[in-house]
């Protein structure tokens, strides 16, 4: 099965951070698998162990032309020797993009559905209609987030993450931050930043964590003020940060989710939101393979990757 590297955790060194009284650190989770970063690793593991056990031998899964998780999908599934299936919202426009280029690469088969039919994902007819047409198949939805991705983003916290008072984290189905939530401590504080525009995130979360959990944990909520106009939107002040951070702590960030995370709590912070004595992680959730095809899509530069 999927095999974690040691995660370190880096402290952010800045005379700002010492005249507040703060320690700010970041939880390296881009860096857990070579070819399977960031919270995706954790998501996977629990969703590809059952798949196993089921004795399933494709996964099919669902996502856009960028996204992470039908790279990583394609990645952990060579890894296991299992086929894999993604059903991409668009049409094909070739030449691939690196994200899609990469899966192609990993043996993932990529199917392309217009938008109206895209939205039948979660349908059991669809569903029903797909295992006729391709055989049968271990299904995972969009983003990973289901109740195994959750078990599996509890682990990301480690014994000794307990030391910190307050937690970050960028959210977009919600899954990591739910399986966080379930995981720390009661006395730890999560913040949340949502890259997505609307509250509609704070009742998809909230019923996450009750599916697996009696109650919702103290000290969490969510940000919806930092999604830079929306999902996968970004403005120039957003980049110059990215870049910014990059050459101050030397760790890339991207734009649609860790950017957008680290900038709300740099702003918190400037704003006295932490008192002195607080001890911040923030946890750094990968996405970096997105970077390349960000520039080549907006000609926009960010940071090399790790």
């Amino acid at each position: 099965m999927l095999t974690a590297r040691p995660i370190p955790n880096e402290k952010l060194s800045s005379p700002d951070f010492d005249a507040a009284g703060l320690e700010v650190w970041v939880k390296r989770l881009d860096l857990v698998h070579p070819e399977i970063p960031g919270n995706k690793f954790f998501k996977l593991k629990y969703n590809l162990q059952k798949a196993v056990e089921f004795g399933h031998k494709q996964i099919l899964t669902f996502g856009g032309a960028y996204s992470n998780h039908i790279h990583a999908t394609a990645q952990a599934a060579q890894s296991l020797g299992m086929n894999s299936i993604g059903m991409i919202r668009g049409e094909l426009t070739p030449p691939l993009n690196p994200t899609l280029q990469s899966a192609s690469d990993a043996g993932m088969k990529l199917i392309y559905l217009d938008r109206s039919t895209y939205r039948q994902k979660t349908d059991p007819d669809f569903l029903a209609k797909l295992r006729k047409e391709i055989g049968q198949f271990y299904l995972i939805p969009e983003g990973g987030t289901n109740e195994r991705a959750i078990q599996g983003t509890q682990e990301i916290l480690s014994q000794e993450d307990n030391k910190f008072t307050h937690l970050a984290c960028a959210i977009g189905t919600g899954g990591t931050f739910a399986g966080i939530a379930t995981g720390k401590s009661d006395n730890q504080e999560l913040i949340g930043i949502s890259s997505l525009k609307g509250a509609f995130i704070m009742e998809d979360v909230k019923n996450l964590i009750l599916h697996t959990a009696s109650a919702l944990p103290p000290r969490i909520h969510i940000d919806t003020d930092f999604h830079f106009g929306g999902y996968a939107k970004t403005t120039p002040e957003l980049i110059d940060f990215i870049w910014d951070f990059y050459t101050r702590f030397g760790i890339p960030l991207d734009p649609i989710y860790t950017g957008k995370m680290a900038f709300a709590i740099f702003k918190k912070i400037k704003s006295g939101y932490f008192p002195a004595g607080s001890k911040i992680l923030l946890i750094h959730t990968g996405g970096l393979q997105g970077n390349q095809g960000f520039t080549e899509r907006t000609q926009i530069k960010l940071p090399p990757s790790a």
